[in-house]
């Protein structure tokens, strides 16, 4: 039984791990890709609800690992394949759902839950199977009803490397980018390798003077669950590091970090950006680009004129933004050397339109070395 804290409930059959589980009840719109949903640790937190019909296709396998794990906190699928077909297979995902203890449910009216977060805004919810689908609906519906909002929630502890690690430059060296892991894919540290930088992963414990003292080149804030507003600290931190000239390159978690400490508000959307499949306009060439998206929450700045950053970091504009809200998908400081985009342009699965901002990071840091030389 799937549970939605606003009562409704949607009867299916057990997938993966059979037991309890609670989360935020998000939907996604990619219709390939589930791997990488799974694996992205921004997903921590979440049951994740696929709006494409037929799910597990294509098995799994350890390449397209995003992160060392599993995230979701459970999984929401119409039809699961019953046939594993791709030369690329290693594993069946029923197998590793259940290996990682994911409470999951299938053969559910999909598109009716799609509809209902949609009007009802992202919700509190709860899958039920085995022992626990036995439980009366008025106990599941209390368990629901007292799991956690997301709202408030910091959980970069959750997903963040407890110890720092390295991977060298892959070709002409650029420089040293120092990495704040608050829920990094494998895909972004591979990108930023392939530009040239030697990139540092650091836990989400560390502080702006142990990242001053390593004297990088770049700073780097990833993707990563929770809210905005309760990373007081991280905020904190950038500032710090950016009053100290450091480039910065942000996405996701690391563009509303980056809003914030510009001194813009944040604030959670109805039901959220989550698939691959976004139209985003980049102002500054007019080309509408399909992009990767999972956030629950956005920046609040104007979309229609550069700002004066209230932090004393000058003028600001909005990059991006999204063609079916208007809601903020890019920061471009125009008097120091940051900027951020709201999506993920490492695009695992794809598309692939936004991976140019790698690039723009790269030849920013090298302008930055030019200017202080």
């Amino acid at each position: 039984m799937l549970v939605l804290e606003d009562g409704t409930r949607y009867e299916g059959r057990a997938y993966g791990a059979r037991g309890r589980t609670l989360g935020e009840a998000v939907f996604a719109t990619g219709m390939t890709g589930y791997q990488e949903t799974l694996t992205d640790p921004s997903y921590a937190g979440q049951i994740v609800l696929m709006t494409a019909p037929h799910i597990g296709n294509t098995g799994m396998n350890d390449v397209d690992m995003e992160s060392s794990r599993i995230w979701v906190a459970g999984f929401v699928v119409r039809d699961p394949s019953r046939v594993v077909s791709n030369f690329r297979s290693q594993r069946s995902l029923d197998d590793d759902l259940a290996a990682a203890g994911i409470v999951g449910i299938s053969r559910i009216d999909t598109r009716a839950v799609t509809r209902r977060i949609r009007s009802g805004g992202a919700m509190r919810a709860g899958i039920f199977s085995g022992p626990d689908a036995l439980l009366s609906a008025g106990e599941q519906l209390e368990l629901v009803r007292s799991g956690a909002e997301m709202t408030g929630q910091n959980l970069s502890g959750t997903v963040s490397t407890t110890e720092p690690y390295r991977l060298e430059a892959h070709g002409e060296r650029v420089g040293t980018v120092a990495v704040l892991d608050l829920g990094v894919k494998t895909s972004t540290l591979n990108y930023l390798a392939e530009r040239g930088f030697d990139v540092h992963v650091l836990p989400q414990t560390v502080t702006a003077e142990e990242i001053l003292e390593m004297h990088p080149d770049a700073l780097f804030f990833s993707n990563g669950p929770g809210d905005p507003g309760a990373s007081d600290r991280h905020v904190e931190l950038l500032r710090t590091t950016l009053r100290a000239g450091v480039p910065y390159f942000g996405i996701c978690f690391g563009n509303q970090l980056l809003g914030r400490a510009l001194g813009f508000g944040t604030y959670k959307l109805p039901f959220g950006h989550r698939g691959i499949n976004q139209p985003v306009l980049d102002k500054s060439t007019g080309r509408v680009e399909i992009t990767a998206h999972n956030h629950g929450f956005a920046v609040d700045a104007p979309i229609d004129r550069v700002s004066d950053s209230s932090e004393g970091f000058g003028r600001v504009e909005v990059s991006h933004y999204d063609l079916n809200d208007n809601v903020v998908e890019g920061l471009n400081c125009l008097d120091i050397p940051a900027f951020s985009v709201q999506y993920h342009p490492e695009s695992a699965a794809g598309p692939h339109d936004a991976n140019y901002l790698f690039d723009r990071f790269r030849d920013m840091v090298i302008a930055s070395k030019e200017n202080n030389a």
